[in-house]
C-alpha cells in the first residue's frame, strides 16, 4: 500500500465562485478533508454537493492531531488540508502540519488559489513591488516593537486586524510610522466589498463612516510622494 498524500487546499474568501476547479476535484476525491472549524468547510463542502470525512485541526488541537493525520498518511489516505477561508498557512496552524508531513517524508501538494493578501493588495493602489506581511499584530504585548520595525521597511506593510482594535490600531501605527498611505480593505470578493484610500490620519478623522463589520485587512504605503492618494 502506498502512503497518502497531503493537498494543501485554497478555498473561497468569501464568493464561494472563486474555487478553482483543481480544488473541487481535489475535495472530492480526499478520503478526509482538515478544517479549522469543521461546522464552516461543511458549509463549503454541501455547497458543492461534496460527501467527505471531516476532522478538526485548530491552533488548541494541533499537538494532538497532528500524530493521527500522520497515522491517516500511512495508511494510505488522501487528505486535503483547509483552512476557514483562502490559503492555508496564512494565519493559521497548517505551518506545523506541513513540518510534520515533510518530517516524514510523506507527498504534499498545493492547490492554490484565494489569498486575502492578494486580493487587498492588488487593487489597493499601493506599490505591489515590495511589501511585507505582517499578519495579526498581538493583542497586547509587543505591538509597539513590531510596528517600529514595520516602520522602517521600505515597501509595502499588509496587516489583519479586528474590527474591534481596529481604531487602536491605526493609532498605533500612526505614533510609529508617521502619517502614511493607508488603504483599508474590507469584506473581501463579498456584495459588500469596500477598499478606504486616505492617509492613516484621514482615514482616523473618518473613522465613524467606516462599517465595523467583516474581516479587515489594513495596508500601509511608504512615504512617498507618489504614493500618496
Amino acid at each position: 500500500m502506498s502512503d497518502g498524500i497531503l493537498n494543501v487546499v485554497s478555498t473561497p474568501i468569501g464568493n464561494l465562485d472563486d474555487i478553482s476547479i483543481r480544488a473541487i476535484s481535489s475535495l472530492k476525491k480526499s478520503d478526509v478533508v482538515v478544517a479549522e472549524d469543521t461546522r464552516h468547510t461543511k458549509k463549503l463542502l454541501n455547497h458543492f454537493n461534496i460527501s467527505v470525512s471531516l476532522i478538526s485541526y485548530f491552533e488548541h488541537n494541533k499537538i494532538q492531531q497532528i500524530p493521527k493525520i500522520l497515522d491517516l498518511l500511512r495508511e494510505g489516505k488522501n487528505i486535503s488540508l483547509v483552512s476557514d477561508a483562502g490559503t492555508p498557512g496564512i494565519s493559521d496552524p497548517a505551518y506545523k502540519l506541513v513540518r510534520s508531513v515533510i518530517k516524514e517524508g510523506f507527498k504534499i501538494q498545493s492547490i492554490p488559489g484565494a489569498s486575502s493578501i492578494l486580493a487587498a493588495l492588488i487593487p489597493s493602489g499601493l506599490p505591489t513591488d515590495r511589501f511585507i506581511f505582517e499578519g495579526f499584530l498581538p493583542p497586547k504585548k509587543g505591538r509597539k516593537k513590531i510596528l517600529d520595525e514595520l516602520s522602517r521597511f521600505n515597501g509595502s506593510v499588509i496587516i489583519f486586524e479586528n474590527p474591534k482594535r481596529l481604531q487602536r490600531t491605526l493609532n498605533e501605527i500612526l505614533a510609529s510610522f508617521g502619517d502614511r498611505p493607508c488603504v483599508l480593505a474590507r469584506e473581501l470578493t463579498k456584495i459588500h466589498e469596500i477598499f478606504y484610500r486616505d492617509t492613516i490620519s484621514g482615514i482616523l478623522s473618518n473613522f465613524e463612516k467606516i462599517n465595523l463589520k467583516g474581516e479587515m485587512v489594513l495596508m500601509i504605503g511608504k512615504d512617498d510622494k507618489n504614493v500618496y492618494f
